[in-house]
């Protein structure tokens, strides 16, 4: 039962493009969502969006050839991996030890409309020869590996809004029994297109708001659904002792991973939070959490209704209302939009930064709280506590539930 460490981190999103620009915007609460800018939105009833600002992927050492052969969610999770290496710095390590563990929501979404217009419009002969391994939700992992040498085990992780955080947690179990020794992990996403918006839009779970700053309301009595983001977050994971060996600096300790399904609904979560709470449950007791410990939770806090109920419902369940109404709770969507297969990555960053500098980042736009959600979601501004372990949580369509804990570390 190995040890499993966190020694790098990148991050493409709304509010920047490297994890100090990332954090400190997290810290002050500023909005990454503003209207739409890199497609027409004229015709859509969705004008607002946490889209990627001023990313080129040469400017992260993307090969040009690559990022030409890449879609866009491709190209976000060649630049993180890239931030998080160049973190990490060298790992030491045989090719065949280190894996990649990076997946995608849905995958190369804007290869998908060029195409299928090409198709449509002149004929299956038009079709580019690189649709499909542009297209694919592997590809990202795939082309990791091959930019960093990885021949270890490598799998991608498809389970919607909860995709990043399942790729995280199971790079954690490869790790630790000893199947890999370094795994570059986590999630990419680039979705904002008239077609994905559509879909969403249609099935009721997108805010139409027209107020970008009053969009992504978690946990707010005055909240009307989601805003879409996009982006990567990847990190290293590496066992401690090779870890510690090497000299690497070390963010925090993986302790703690727990992955259900609600069988419930294709899209609905399960109202009562139960199964939810069963892999909060899981991923507190593998991490030893008891009433000693200062705990921050990274909320899935999409900003629709059923989400925020039932998730709030789900940490009473899994920790006891006294324990929930201790633990200090915040939702980085306010911030960034929902990245749907991204967001696990990046909040799990934000997760191990918390309790790394002791700050609970804010959920911005709390003005009306929602008396069914009824914990402390720190509204709007960020708060100092001395943490000693995080839980970020995911939820995704089909009923996927992940949840990974992180403790402050300690040799």
């Amino acid at each position: 039962m190995r040890r499993v460490v966190i020694t790098g981190m990148g991050v493409i999103s709304p509010i920047g493009n490297d994890i100090k620009t990332f954090w400190e915007n997290l810290k002050s609460g500023t909005c990454g969502i503003d209207f739409i800018q890199n497609i027409d939105a004229s015709a859509l009833e969705v004008k607002v969006a946490g889209e990627v600002k001023n990313f080129r992927a040469e400017d992260f050492g993307v090969e040009k050839g690559m990022a030409r052969r890449a879609d866009r969610f491709c190209q976000f999770a060649l630049a993180a991996a890239q931030q998080a290496m160049n973190d990490r710095g060298d790992l030491q390590l045989p090719s065949d030890r280190l894996g990649v563990y990076v997946g995608s929501g849905i995958g190369g979404m804007n290869t998908f409309i060029t195409e299928c217009t090409k198709c449509n419009e002149d004929g299956a002969g038009r079709v580019s020869p690189l649709f499909i391994p542009m297209m694919i939700s592997n590809i990202a992992a795939g082309n990791i590996a091959i930019a960093h040498h990885a021949e270890g085990p490598c799998l991608p992780v498809v389970t919607a809004c909860a995709t990043g955080t399942h790729a995280i947690g199971e790079a954690y179990r490869a790790i630790k029994y000893g199947y890999a020794d370094a795994i570059i992990t986590g999630g990419a996403e680039a979705a904002i297109t008239p077609l994905a918006i559509g879909g969403f839009a249609n099935a009721k779970a997108l805010s139409k708001s027209t107020d970008p700053k009053n969009a992504s309301l978690p946990f707010d009595a005055e909240r009307k659904g989601f805003v879409m983001g996009e982006g990567a977050g990847i990190i290293i994971l590496e066992e401690y002792e090779h870890a510690i060996a090497t000299g690497a600096k070390i963010y925090g300790e993986l302790c703690g991973y727990g992955n259900t399904c609600d069988a419930h609904h294709y899209t609905a979560p399960k109202p009562d939070g139960s199964c939810a709470a069963k892999a909060i449950k899981q991923a507190l007791d593998e991490a030893n959490y008891d009433e000693k410990d200062t705990l921050y939770i990274n909320a899935h806090g999409t900003g629709t209704h059923m989400n925020d109920m039932s998730e709030t419902a789900a940490i009473k369940i899994a920790m006891g209302e006294k324990e929930a109404r201790r633990a200090h709770i915040s939702s980085s969507k306010s911030m960034t939009g929902h990245m749907l297969g991204a967001a696990g990555g990046v909040e799990v960053i934000v997760s191990a930064l918390s309790v790394q500098e002791g700050i609970v980042t804010p959920t911005i736009g709390l003005n009306h709280p929602d008396p069914e959600c009824d914990l402390d979601y720190t509204p709007n501004k960020a708060q100092k506590a001395d943490l000693t372990i995080a839980l970020s949580n995911s939820l995704g369509f089909g009923g996927h539930n992940a949840c990974v804990a992180i403790r402050k570390f300690v040799k």
